[in-house]
């Protein structure tokens, strides 16, 4: 038997949520400059040291991990929505099959949906777990358990911390890039106005919206390197995920919810490390087989 009615409903730090740190160390520079810009408009009309200003708005995100707070702010932040009825009453029937296994009581965690026509779903924040609406349309329940079951195990695996960590550093990283860009346009239709009255003008216009523009591709340059980061640390985490699942009880109904990934197409390892970059999960076909291989160790050592 699994033994997931005893260590299910902990949370334990495990080698994965450590590495997911790298993400956030490297959205640290970007975010303290953009902070820093919003720092000298506020001090223009308020006196408040940098270090408390920065300060304030990096501990406003635990907030993030305030599940009324994730109902609110959070789910919106990353595109998702509360279910509508018919989803809630299927979510909600396959997350009490997993809540019950793992002595965790239903109310705990927020589902929440991602309208997408792929078979996805992913963890965040303290509480809140997101499904794809395809996900909730085609998977049977016993699937959407496993599926459920995996998510949990981030939470449980404190996966979810530092990638909400990084979902809040680049909340301001972006408000600063559009900022540069709209500014970036001014300059550029400034300079298109000045070049029929003044070359040196147009110049100073043009040379402004170009160096503007650098500036934002800097920042969100920043956010796509800390993306492949976090791409390429999270695989382990997601292998880590379907072992606690396996140990949990669900394995299978998780094994099928993947090979429905490789019916529709999917499931095969990229050709190309830029591929394997921008994936932000290991190969469904990869996770199947590991997850068959944790199976029949668990068959072996527990032989009825």
């Amino acid at each position: 038997m699994v033994r997931a009615d005893r260590m299910g409903s902990t949370r334990r730090i495990d080698g994965h949520a450590v590495a997911a740190l790298l993400p956030v160390l490297a959205l640290l520079p970007a975010w303290a400059v953009s902070v820093a810009a919003y720092w000298w408009v506020v001090a223009r009309f308020v006196r408040v040291p940098y270090w408390l200003f920065a300060g304030t708005w990096f501990l406003l995100g635990v907030l993030l991990f305030w599940q009324p707070a994730q109902r609110l702010l959070l789910q919106r932040l990353i595109g998702a929505r509360t279910p509508t009825r018919s989803e809630h009453d299927r979510l909600q029937q396959a997350w009490s099959v997993v809540a019950q296994r793992n002595l965790i009581p239903p109310s705990r965690f927020v589902l929440a949906i991602v309208d997408s026509d792929d078979l996805n779903a992913f963890a965040t924040g303290g509480h809140l777990m997101i499904v794809s609406s395809w996900a909730v349309r085609n998977l049977t329940d016993d699937e959407l358990t496993g599926v459920l079951a995996h998510e949990l195990s981030h939470h449980l695996g404190m996966h979810t911390v530092a990638l909400t960590v990084s979902q809040w550093l680049t909340v301001p990283i972006v408000m600063f890039a559009r900022i540069g860009y709209y500014v970036q346009n001014i300059a550029q239709a400034a300079g298109d106005v000045m070049e029929q009255k003044s070359s040196g003008a147009a110049l100073v216009g043009r040379t402004t919206a170009g160096l503007l523009t650098i500036v934002s591709w800097l920042f969100l340059g920043t956010i796509t390197l800390a993306q492949y980061i976090g791409n390429f640390v999270g695989k382990g985490a997601e292998f880590a995920a379907d072992t606690r699942a396996v140990e949990m009880g669900f394995g299978k109904p998780l094994m099928r919810s993947l090979r429905r990934v490789v019916e529709s197409g999917g499931g095969e390892r990229a050709t190309n490390w830029r591929d394997r970059l921008v994936s932000a999960h290991p190969p469904a076909r990869t996770r199947i087989a590991r997850i068959d291989a944790a199976l029949r160790r668990i068959a072996k050592d527990n032989p009825r």
